[in-house]
């Protein structure tokens, strides 16, 4: 087998291709969920908190020098990316939750039951000609 038909057929897979796939949504998941944690969230909490901005809480650990710029331990960044996270992660959480509850769903529904031996079919083929 050669290494492009060896490549093509890896690449071609079911799981691959889900896989792509979910890196592709998750990404644009997380800008929508930034985009919420920035945009929509953080402003009224920060207007909550005495017209606080996340993104400009910082500590300055050094002071700017001539050209080199201060050095900040920007805090208010992180607290954001923590909630941005938090929120992914609820919402993965969910979505996981709900899949589980449709395996669950499937797994509870009542198989068939197993077709009879053919020592049950002919025993009941026995009894059937023994009451005629």
């Amino acid at each position: 087998m050669s290494m492009m038909k060896e490549f093509k057929d890896f690449a071609v897979k079911g799981n691959v291709m889900d896989m792509a796939i979910g890196i592709i949504i998750g990404a644009a998941f997380g800008k929508i969920v930034s985009s919420f944690v920035n945009d929509i969230l953080m402003p009224p909490l920060g207007l909550l908190l005495g017209n606080v901005d996340f993104s400009d809480l910082a500590v300055t650990l050094k002071e700017a020098a001539g050209d080199a710029p201060a050095v900040l331990w920007k805090y208010g960044a992180f607290i954001q990316t923590v909630v941005d996270f938090v929120i992914i992660a609820f919402a993965i959480f969910m979505m996981v939750r709900w899949i589980n509850s449709l395996k669950k769903k499937e797994e509870a529904a009542p198989a068939a039951p197993p077709a009879p031996s053919k020592q049950e079919v002919l025993l009941g083929e026995i009894r059937d000609l023994l009451k005629k």
